[in-house]
């Protein structure tokens, strides 16, 4: 059996200027690469309870589900706005939750695309509205749309859409 050598710590190639890449180990280190989680973080989808704590119901109609939603250091990215991730989380949850009120109860639901237009930052502290209405439903395909607003001027800052397939449940 031949041993191979163990890998360097840093892979980049050699026509990448030292300082660019010095730049970029800088930058990766501010946000926390590498950086352990602490122990009472580690609980199966702590995640998910993170981003849902900062949600708050406010209505639930067929086609459409709207929540408010407070920006605080939990979710908020290294520059003090919402962090993209849980930008993309909410917007899951909620359009998830949207669909859930016209396809059927005996079909699943996956997620096939969801794109996200990051128009405007919300900072720390800001409270947004958040907006989830059903797009387009039929026998397999449902689209919802998902825009976050500020909610003291209206103004849009997040605009996403997600597709979903319904699938009738396997009888296996």
């Amino acid at each position: 059996m031949v041993e191979l050598p163990p890998p360097p710590s840093r892979l980049f190639t050699k026509d990448v200027d030292g300082k660019l890449v010095d730049k970029v180990v800088d930058f990766l280190q501010n946000v926390g690469i590498s950086s352990n989680i602490p122990d009472n973080l580690s609980t199966k989808d702590f995640y998910s309870n993170i981003v849902g704590s900062h949600l708050k119901l406010h209505q639930i109609e067929r086609g459409r589900v709207t929540c408010f939603f407070s920006v605080k250091p939990a979710v908020a990215n290294f520059y003090g706005g919402v962090h993209g991730g849980a930008v993309g989380a909410v917007a899951e949850r909620m359009a998830i939750a949207c669909a859930r009120t016209v396809v059927a109860e005996e079909k699943e639901i996956f997620l096939a695309d969801l794109s996200i237009s990051y128009l405007y930052a919300a900072p720390a502290n800001s409270q947004l509205i958040i907006d989830a209405s059903v797009s387009k439903t039929g026998k397999t395909v449902t689209v919802v749309a998902v825009d976050f607003k500020f909610k003291e001027s209206g103004r849009l800052c997040y605009s996403c859409h997600a597709t979903f397939f319904n699938m009738p449940v396997s009888n296996l």
